[in-house]
């Protein structure tokens, strides 16, 4: 009786423990459903509601024609889940889970978590697992793992069964489909899409879209869960900007510098052409190879951008042309020069040896007498030289806005030597960049008026939407057109001492050519600098091609930039199918 009594006691104290313990369950379970029902379904909800960045395409960068010189191609960040990482079991693979298993070339993971997740991925992304395994050890539900992946890459990633473990956000890699043309004149993006230098960098608003989003409860393979969208937001891709540089030209350009390179043996080359009619720059180049996109690219800036230099004898030009627009002197007037003058106590010299001559004031550009620009430029005043030299653009900002560029140095005139205010007249004692020269010489070409250049030609919105771009500035005279005429024949004269090294046939050329000497590298003038400007064709003005080169062999710019002008010059005659010149008549007399 007694044992009977005590299972009894026992079996009644079990059922009062398990009654308790289920009214306890039954109050929690109450307590879920009913009172906290509702904030725990909050909690699952936000627990699984992600915010989804829809990434804007960047816009691309293309030439006169549409050629596309710079765009941005589709590309995935892979990301990362940590937390779901680390409680990561890779399923065996059987009959029963064919599809949805997980192995390693036929074999098992061989690890949990992390690790495996790392080991999975490693082959595919071409990274290191245990690099691999270490971010996706850390804390949090995001982390990105690769950015740049192809569509073939997240393709394969997805096919690995880690459903929200591992996904692929939509992303843009920038290409440029070129290589090294405009390299250092497109320049290239940072680390966070925006642009670092060159024409990226200067249209960077323009071509930066904005991105958009959504927000939606993501389910356990990492996919949307229809119908849970909460919020969203279309992202707007930014604009495609169209240079006025031609693919073709800009091409052609790049080529004959690297040639003139291995001719002349020059140190490096710059050039440029210029649509006289419009202000365009057709191409502006330089002899450096650099890849567009790269470290170079984005670190440096184009030569033909950022180098300054004394233009030499092209200068006569503009000081010619403010002494005839003066009144001071016509181009007819009769000069007698020697081969060296003293003008207050300073000597001037020209770079050929020669006894008296008798140049008239258009033989004088001829001949590119220094001498005789002194002698030509007697009355004219300090204020009168710089006005003129000034106006031609000479030291002022080009409107093109390219980063990197420099105005040039033109000191006011009040601050000039006894010296300078003479080595003025004959392009030294100031700087230009190649834009600054191109577009002064355009001012003849162009009856004396001097045009903004321009280098983006539209813009066309992400809705298709083509708005023209404007010239920075407005067109100014600076001469009559008359006396631009006049310093048309002068130069066409000019162009015609060179012809038996620079001509094409067919055409007409007016042309300067320039030598300066300039420090190299131990400070010394022990350097040249080699440059020639010519209007094409002279009759019917259409281009102006300026080309500079470093230390060529030959030195004088004749006899080195001027034949290289001359092959580009060729080259626009027959893209543009430019009729034949007639032939020159009128020419003013260069010699008395």
């Amino acid at each position: 009786m007694s044992s009977q009594k005590t299972l009894m006691v026992k079996t009644m104290a079990i059922g009062l423990v398990l009654t308790i313990v289920g009214l306890v369950c039954l109050g929690r379970l109450v307590c879920v459903q009913l009172v906290n029902g509702k904030e725990v379904a909050l909690q699952a909800a936000e627990n699984r509601t992600i915010k989804v960045t829809l990434k804007a395409r960047r816009g691309k960068i293309m030439d006169t024609n549409g050629s596309i010189l710079a765009q941005s191609v589709e590309r995935y960040n892979i990301i990362g889940n940590p937390q779901l990482a680390q409680d990561f079991k890779p399923v065996t693979c059987t009959k029963q889970t064919a599809g949805e298993c997980h192995q390693i070339n036929g074999k098992p993971v061989g690890a949990t978590g992390a690790a495996a997740v790392a080991r999975l991925l490693a082959p595919i992304l071409g990274m290191d697992a245990t690099e691999l395994g270490a971010m996706l050890a850390g804390s949090g539900q995001y982390v990105i793992l690769k950015k740049d992946v192809t569509p073939s890459i997240k393709r394969k990633i997805s096919k690995l069964n880690l459903g929200g473990i591992v996904y692929g956000e939509l992303s843009n890699e920038r290409v440029y489909s070129n290589g090294t043309l405009m390299g250092a004149l497109l320049g290239g993006l940072d680390s966070d899409g925006k642009g670092a230098a060159g024409i990226e960098q200067m249209e960077n608003k323009t071509l930066t879209g904005k991105d958009g989003y959504q927000v939606y409860q993501q389910g356990s393979g990492g996919v949307e869960i229809p119908g849970t969208m909460t919020e969203s937001k279309d992202a707007v891709n930014g604009s495609d900007v169209t240079l006025t540089i031609d693919h073709d030209v800009q091409w052609y350009v790049e080529k004959v510098l690297k040639d003139s390179e291995s001719k002349y043996h020059s140190a490096w080359g710059i050039a440029m052409v210029q649509d006289v009619q419009s202000g365009d720059v057709l191409a502006l180049a330089d002899s450096d190879e650099i890849e567009a996109g790269s470290d170079d690219a984005k670190l440096g800036v184009s030569r033909a951008v950022s180098e300054t230099f004394e233009p030499g004898s092209i200068g006569k030009v503009f000081a010619m042309s403010g002494i005839v627009q003066s009144g001071l002197h016509k181009l007819e007037d009769k000069f007698t020069v020697p081969g060296t003058i003293v003008v207050d106590g300073q000597k001037y010299k020209d770079a050929v040896d020669h006894g008296n001559e008798q140049w008239t004031l258009a033989g004088i550009l001829e001949q590119s007498s220094n001498v005789g620009m002194v002698m030509a430029g007697e009355k004219m005043s300090n204020e009168q030289r710089y006005e003129f030299i000034s106006k031609f653009g000479i030291g002022q900002d080009t409107g093109l806005d390219l980063p990197g560029e420099s105005s040039g140095v033109l000191h006011s005139s009040g601050s000039w030597d006894r010296r300078t205010r003479n080595t003025v007249l004959f392009g030294q004692g100031y700087t230009v960049n190649i834009m600054q020269l191109s577009n002064a010489v355009s001012v003849i070409a162009n009856k004396g008026v001097k045009k903004p250049l321009r280098i983006i030609k539209s813009i066309t919105d992400s809705e298709g939407h083509v708005h023209e771009q404007k010239a920075k500035g407005e067109a100014v005279r600076v001469i009559d057109e008359s006396v631009a005429s006049q310093m048309l024949n002068a130069m066409e004269s000019a162009a015609e001492h060179y012809n038996t090294f620079v001509k094409v046939d067919g055409y007409r050329m007016a042309a300067k050519s320039g030598t300066a000497e300039v420090a190299g590298e131990n400070g010394s003038l022990t350097s040249i600098i080699s440059d020639y400007s010519t209007i094409i064709p002279a009759d019917n003005p259409r281009f102006v091609i300026t080309v500079v080169l470093k230390d060529p062999q030959g030195s004088y710019g004749g006899l080195t930039a001027g034949p290289v002008t001359a092959e580009i010059g060729e080259f626009l005659m027959q893209k543009y199918e430019v009729p034949a010149s007639s032939p020159r008549t009128g020419a003013i007399p260069v010699t008395w």
